[in-house]
Protein backbone atom coordinates (compact mmCIF):
# COMPACT_ATOMS: atom_id res chain seq x y z
CA UNK A 1 0.00 0.00 0.00
CA UNK A 2 2.97 2.21 -0.64
CA UNK A 3 0.97 4.20 -3.18
CA UNK A 4 -1.71 4.95 -0.50
CA UNK A 5 -1.94 8.15 1.32
CA UNK A 6 -4.22 8.44 3.66
CA UNK A 7 -5.45 12.42 3.22
CA UNK A 8 -8.33 13.10 5.57
CA UNK A 9 -7.08 11.83 9.77
CA UNK A 10 -7.28 14.23 12.19
CA UNK A 11 -5.35 14.38 15.41
CA UNK A 12 -5.59 16.06 18.97
CA UNK A 13 -5.05 19.27 17.75
CA UNK A 14 -8.95 18.95 16.62
CA UNK A 15 -11.61 19.64 18.67
CA UNK A 16 -12.46 16.28 18.78
CA UNK A 17 -9.51 14.32 18.33
CA UNK A 18 -8.59 13.33 21.95
CA UNK A 19 -8.26 9.75 20.85
CA UNK A 20 -5.23 10.63 19.15
CA UNK A 21 -1.90 11.98 18.40
CA UNK A 22 -0.14 12.41 15.23
CA UNK A 23 2.40 9.74 16.32
CA UNK A 24 0.28 7.46 17.55
CA UNK A 25 -1.61 7.53 13.55
CA UNK A 26 1.54 7.64 11.95
CA UNK A 27 2.57 4.60 13.61
CA UNK A 28 -0.59 3.34 12.23
CA UNK A 29 0.13 4.58 8.98
CA UNK A 30 3.43 2.92 9.08
CA UNK A 31 2.32 -0.57 10.04
CA UNK A 32 -0.63 -0.56 7.79
CA UNK A 33 2.43 0.27 4.98
CA UNK A 34 0.99 3.45 3.63
CA UNK A 35 2.83 5.65 1.89
CA UNK A 36 1.72 8.98 3.62
CA UNK A 37 -0.89 10.39 6.10
CA UNK A 38 -2.13 14.07 5.78
CA UNK A 39 -3.30 15.73 9.10
CA UNK A 40 -6.00 17.55 8.02
CA UNK A 41 -7.40 19.39 11.54
CA UNK A 42 -10.61 20.95 12.39
CA UNK A 43 -11.07 24.83 11.56
CA UNK A 44 -14.45 25.61 11.97
CA UNK A 45 -15.51 29.37 12.27
CA UNK A 46 -19.44 29.02 12.44
CA UNK A 47 -20.52 26.93 15.17
CA UNK A 48 -24.79 25.87 15.31
CA UNK A 49 -26.26 27.78 18.30
CA UNK A 50 -27.27 25.07 19.90
CA UNK A 51 -24.13 24.17 19.93
CA UNK A 52 -22.14 27.49 21.50
CA UNK A 53 -24.90 26.58 24.23
CA UNK A 54 -23.48 23.47 25.05
CA UNK A 55 -19.49 24.06 24.57
CA UNK A 56 -19.60 27.70 25.20
CA UNK A 57 -17.15 28.12 22.58
CA UNK A 58 -17.82 30.28 19.09
CA UNK A 59 -15.44 28.30 16.81
CA UNK A 60 -13.08 24.95 16.33
CA UNK A 61 -10.04 26.64 15.27
CA UNK A 62 -6.74 24.26 16.13
CA UNK A 63 -2.89 25.68 16.24
CA UNK A 64 -1.80 25.19 12.69
CA UNK A 65 1.85 25.92 14.49
CA UNK A 66 1.89 24.03 17.01
CA UNK A 67 0.51 21.03 14.51
CA UNK A 68 2.88 21.99 12.11
CA UNK A 69 6.01 22.19 14.56
CA UNK A 70 4.69 17.95 16.03
CA UNK A 71 4.48 17.11 12.02
CA UNK A 72 7.88 17.97 11.44
CA UNK A 73 9.18 16.46 14.84
CA UNK A 74 7.27 13.26 14.20
CA UNK A 75 8.34 13.11 10.52
CA UNK A 76 12.13 12.94 11.29
CA UNK A 77 11.15 9.94 13.54
CA UNK A 78 9.43 7.69 11.00
CA UNK A 79 11.04 8.84 7.63
CA UNK A 80 9.37 5.81 5.60
CA UNK A 81 6.24 7.38 5.93
CA UNK A 82 5.49 10.98 4.51
CA UNK A 83 3.53 13.15 6.60
CA UNK A 84 1.75 15.85 5.10
CA UNK A 85 0.96 18.95 6.50
CA UNK A 86 -3.30 20.10 5.90
CA UNK A 87 -6.22 21.68 6.82
CA UNK A 88 -9.71 20.86 7.26
CA UNK A 89 -12.07 24.07 6.32
CA UNK A 90 -15.72 23.77 7.27
CA UNK A 91 -17.18 26.30 4.55
CA UNK A 92 -20.07 28.72 5.66
CA UNK A 93 -20.91 31.55 4.11
CA UNK A 94 -21.54 33.92 7.12
CA UNK A 95 -17.60 33.43 7.68
CA UNK A 96 -16.25 33.29 4.05
CA UNK A 97 -13.87 36.12 5.52
CA UNK A 98 -12.10 34.64 8.10
CA UNK A 99 -11.94 31.08 6.18
CA UNK A 100 -10.04 33.55 3.47
CA UNK A 101 -7.57 35.09 5.81
CA UNK A 102 -7.22 32.40 7.86
CA UNK A 103 -5.84 30.35 4.77
CA UNK A 104 -3.85 32.97 3.33
CA UNK A 105 -1.27 33.32 6.24
CA UNK A 106 -0.22 29.59 6.51
CA UNK A 107 1.28 27.31 4.09
CA UNK A 108 -0.29 23.77 3.78
CA UNK A 109 0.16 20.74 1.34
CA UNK A 110 -3.29 20.19 1.68
CA UNK A 111 -6.26 22.14 2.19
CA UNK A 112 -10.07 20.13 2.29
CA UNK A 113 -13.03 22.06 1.91
CA UNK A 114 -16.22 20.27 3.40
CA UNK A 115 -19.71 21.23 4.99
CA UNK A 116 -20.82 20.06 8.51
CA UNK A 117 -22.96 22.62 9.44
CA UNK A 118 -25.69 24.02 7.67
CA UNK A 119 -28.86 26.27 8.30
CA UNK A 120 -27.39 26.78 11.89
CA UNK A 121 -27.48 23.19 13.04
CA UNK A 122 -25.15 20.23 12.58
CA UNK A 123 -26.69 17.01 10.69
CA UNK A 124 -24.90 14.68 14.02
CA UNK A 125 -27.83 16.38 16.30
CA UNK A 126 -30.82 15.53 14.03
CA UNK A 127 -32.42 18.63 13.89
CA UNK A 128 -31.21 19.35 10.15
CA UNK A 129 -33.76 16.59 9.17
CA UNK A 130 -36.69 17.44 10.91
CA UNK A 131 -39.77 18.99 8.31
CA UNK A 132 -37.69 17.56 5.27
CA UNK A 133 -38.22 14.82 3.28
CA UNK A 134 -35.00 12.93 2.14
CA UNK A 135 -34.68 14.39 -1.21
CA UNK A 136 -34.45 18.32 0.15
CA UNK A 137 -32.36 17.45 2.80
CA UNK A 138 -29.93 15.70 0.92
CA UNK A 139 -29.76 17.67 -2.44
CA UNK A 140 -30.01 21.02 -0.06
CA UNK A 141 -26.52 19.81 1.18
CA UNK A 142 -24.85 19.26 -1.88
CA UNK A 143 -26.05 22.78 -3.55
CA UNK A 144 -24.44 24.28 -0.48
CA UNK A 145 -21.53 21.68 -0.75
CA UNK A 146 -21.15 23.35 -4.42
CA UNK A 147 -21.91 26.83 -3.64
CA UNK A 148 -19.26 27.41 -1.21
CA UNK A 149 -16.86 25.33 -2.90
CA UNK A 150 -17.14 27.36 -6.02
CA UNK A 151 -16.89 30.61 -4.02
CA UNK A 152 -13.77 29.18 -1.58
CA UNK A 153 -11.70 28.29 -5.00
CA UNK A 154 -8.32 28.34 -3.02
CA UNK A 155 -9.08 24.03 -1.96
CA UNK A 156 -7.31 20.78 -3.52
CA UNK A 157 -9.82 18.33 -2.20
CA UNK A 158 -13.54 18.52 -2.05
CA UNK A 159 -13.98 16.04 1.56
CA UNK A 160 -17.37 14.23 2.48
CA UNK A 161 -20.07 14.92 -0.61
CA UNK A 162 -22.30 12.66 1.37
CA UNK A 163 -21.63 13.68 4.93
CA UNK A 164 -25.03 14.71 5.70
CA UNK A 165 -26.04 10.60 4.94
CA UNK A 166 -24.42 9.68 8.02
CA UNK A 167 -26.94 10.22 10.72
CA UNK A 168 -29.91 10.89 8.68
CA UNK A 169 -33.14 9.33 10.02
CA UNK A 170 -34.44 7.91 6.33
CA UNK A 171 -34.79 4.68 4.95
CA UNK A 172 -32.91 6.27 1.84
CA UNK A 173 -29.48 5.52 3.45
CA UNK A 174 -27.42 6.50 0.24
CA UNK A 175 -26.74 9.24 -1.84
CA UNK A 176 -26.62 7.69 -5.78
CA UNK A 177 -25.97 10.14 -8.71
CA UNK A 178 -29.50 8.95 -10.42
CA UNK A 179 -31.29 11.20 -7.81
CA UNK A 180 -28.87 14.27 -7.72
CA UNK A 181 -27.27 13.92 -11.47
CA UNK A 182 -27.99 17.71 -12.06
CA UNK A 183 -25.69 18.98 -9.26
CA UNK A 184 -23.35 16.11 -9.13
CA UNK A 185 -22.38 16.94 -12.88
CA UNK A 186 -21.99 20.31 -11.82
CA UNK A 187 -19.19 19.72 -8.82
CA UNK A 188 -17.56 16.92 -11.34
CA UNK A 189 -17.25 19.46 -14.00
CA UNK A 190 -15.70 22.28 -11.29
CA UNK A 191 -13.43 19.52 -10.38
CA UNK A 192 -11.99 18.33 -13.28
CA UNK A 193 -11.75 21.79 -15.08
CA UNK A 194 -9.98 23.42 -11.77
CA UNK A 195 -7.36 20.14 -10.89
CA UNK A 196 -9.18 19.25 -7.80
CA UNK A 197 -10.31 15.66 -6.23
CA UNK A 198 -12.97 13.88 -5.71
CA UNK A 199 -12.64 12.29 -1.73
CA UNK A 200 -13.92 8.64 -1.29
CA UNK A 201 -14.32 9.01 2.51
CA UNK A 202 -14.21 5.81 4.35
CA UNK A 203 -15.93 6.66 7.13
CA UNK A 204 -19.31 7.59 5.40
CA UNK A 205 -19.65 3.43 4.88
CA UNK A 206 -19.86 2.40 8.09
CA UNK A 207 -22.85 1.33 10.51
CA UNK A 208 -25.12 4.60 12.06
CA UNK A 209 -27.53 3.92 13.89
CA UNK A 210 -28.48 0.29 12.27
CA UNK A 211 -27.64 1.85 9.06
CA UNK A 212 -24.54 1.24 6.68
CA UNK A 213 -25.06 4.01 3.62
CA UNK A 214 -22.93 2.87 0.68
CA UNK A 215 -20.63 4.49 -1.99
CA UNK A 216 -22.83 4.59 -5.16
CA UNK A 217 -20.70 2.88 -8.03
CA UNK A 218 -22.33 5.24 -11.02
CA UNK A 219 -21.46 8.00 -9.05
CA UNK A 220 -17.78 6.66 -9.55
CA UNK A 221 -18.62 6.11 -13.48
CA UNK A 222 -20.26 9.46 -14.28
CA UNK A 223 -16.79 11.34 -12.89
CA UNK A 224 -14.74 9.15 -14.95
CA UNK A 225 -17.20 9.61 -17.70
CA UNK A 226 -16.61 13.21 -17.88
CA UNK A 227 -12.95 13.02 -17.47
CA UNK A 228 -12.27 13.03 -13.92
CA UNK A 229 -9.12 11.25 -12.93
CA UNK A 230 -8.49 12.56 -9.41
CA UNK A 231 -9.72 10.69 -6.81
CA UNK A 232 -8.49 10.65 -2.95
CA UNK A 233 -8.96 8.47 -0.14
CA UNK A 234 -9.49 9.39 3.16
CA UNK A 235 -10.33 7.32 6.46
CA UNK A 236 -11.56 10.68 8.48
CA UNK A 237 -9.96 9.03 10.97
CA UNK A 238 -10.40 10.37 14.56
CA UNK A 239 -8.42 7.49 16.24
CA UNK A 240 -5.36 5.57 15.07
CA UNK A 241 -7.08 2.37 14.57
CA UNK A 242 -8.93 4.12 11.80
CA UNK A 243 -6.16 5.30 9.81
CA UNK A 244 -5.95 3.68 6.18
CA UNK A 245 -9.62 1.98 6.98
CA UNK A 246 -10.45 -0.20 4.23
CA UNK A 247 -8.16 1.66 1.56
CA UNK A 248 -6.76 -1.72 0.29
CA UNK A 249 -11.09 -2.64 -1.12
CA UNK A 250 -11.44 0.77 -2.49
CA UNK A 251 -8.40 0.96 -4.22
CA UNK A 252 -9.34 -2.21 -5.87
CA UNK A 253 -12.85 -0.98 -6.80
CA UNK A 254 -11.21 2.48 -8.36
CA UNK A 255 -8.88 -0.12 -10.39
CA UNK A 256 -11.84 -1.96 -11.68
CA UNK A 257 -13.96 1.14 -12.78
CA UNK A 258 -10.51 2.06 -15.15
CA UNK A 259 -9.24 4.39 -12.55
CA UNK A 260 -5.34 4.76 -12.50
CA UNK A 261 -4.73 6.53 -9.94
CA UNK A 262 -4.83 7.99 -6.44
CA UNK A 263 -3.79 11.65 -5.79
CA UNK A 264 -2.64 13.68 -2.83
CA UNK A 265 -0.94 17.41 -2.74
CA UNK A 266 1.89 18.01 -1.91
CA UNK A 267 3.14 22.20 -1.02
CA UNK A 268 -0.60 22.40 -3.07
CA UNK A 269 0.57 20.66 -6.15
CA UNK A 270 -1.01 17.11 -7.70
CA UNK A 271 1.22 13.93 -6.99
CA UNK A 272 -0.65 10.90 -9.20
CA UNK A 273 0.46 7.72 -7.85
CA UNK A 274 -0.28 4.36 -9.45
CA UNK A 275 -3.16 2.00 -7.95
Amino acid sequence: MRNLFDNHSHSNFSFDGMKTSIQASTESAAARGLGGICFTDHCDFFIPSAKINEKKELDEVFDIKAQQSEIDRIQEMYPEVHILKGIEVGMEKSVRDKIRCHLSGHCFDQILASIHYLDDTDPWFGSYYKGKEWKEAYGHYLETLYEEMTWLEDFDIMGHFDYVVRYAPYPEKCMFYKDFGDIFDEMFRYLINEGKALEINTKSYQNYYGRTPELDIDLLRRYLDMGGEIISLGSDSHEPSRVGDRFEGYAELLKSLGFRWTAHYEKRKLVQLPL
